[in-house]
Parts: C-alpha cells; structure tokens; sequence
C-alpha cells in the first residue's frame, strides 16, 4: 500500500469511528468520489444494508449533466439521494466524507441531500 493510500485509509477510519460516536443509531450517507464520477448510498450499519442509492452514472441523472465530476453533478447527486432515502423512510442521518475534506463535489453533495429534505 502506497503511502498516500494509507494515510487515506487512516482518514477515512478516524472519520468513521468518530461517526460512530455520535450516529445514536442513524444511517449514514456516505460518499464516494472518483475522477470521473460521484456515488452516494445511505447504509444502515446496525443491520448492514444499503437503504437507497445514487449516482451520476445512472442514465436518468447522466442525461442532464454536462459530466458527472463537477459541483452541479455532485449536488443533483445529493439531492436524488435525499429523495431516495425519504422514500425508505429515513429522514435524520449522519454525513461520512470518507476521506475527503468537506470541500467542493462533497460539500455540494451535502447541500443537495439538505435541499432534498435529509437533516443531518
């Protein structure tokens, strides 16, 4: 494992574990950003499952997007998300930047899944 791998691996797990802390049983929104595209799943971690989903790689969403790695991507992204997770019921989660700083496509994604009605 490179160095910068590892030093990210030990981000994401001090994030989590502080999550953790304060969840008090909530899902959580976890994001994932890759160069060319944004993913976001809501995860029941007491129970292990995946309650909703989206991402700028599905056709409906593709569509309308310029390209799926910019802040308007991220935000539609978010807001998709929301309207997911409102849908299986959750309305109260926990936001996991992973390893990224709450800055640029993972700060949009947050304002998008509150535009969309998550509290968080």
């Amino acid at each position: 494992m490179s160095k910068n791998a590892l030093t990210a691996a030990r981000r994401q797990a001090r994030t989590r574990r502080e999550l953790k802390e304060v969840a008090y049983g909530r899902p959580r929104l976890s994001v994932f950003r890759s160069a060319k595209q944004i993913y976001v799943q809501v995860i029941d971690d007491e129970k292990g499952h995946t309650l909703a989903a989206a991402s700028s790689i599905e056709k409906d969403i593709r569509k309308d997007l310029k390209t799926g790695a910019d802040v308007s991507a991220a935000k539609t992204v978010g807001k998709i998300a929301a309207e997911r997770a409102l849908k299986a019921g959750v309305t109260k989660v926990v936001f996991d930047r992973g390893s990224y700083l709450y800055h640029g496509r993972v700060k949009a994604v947050a304002e998008g899944a509150r535009e969309g009605g998550l509290e968080f």
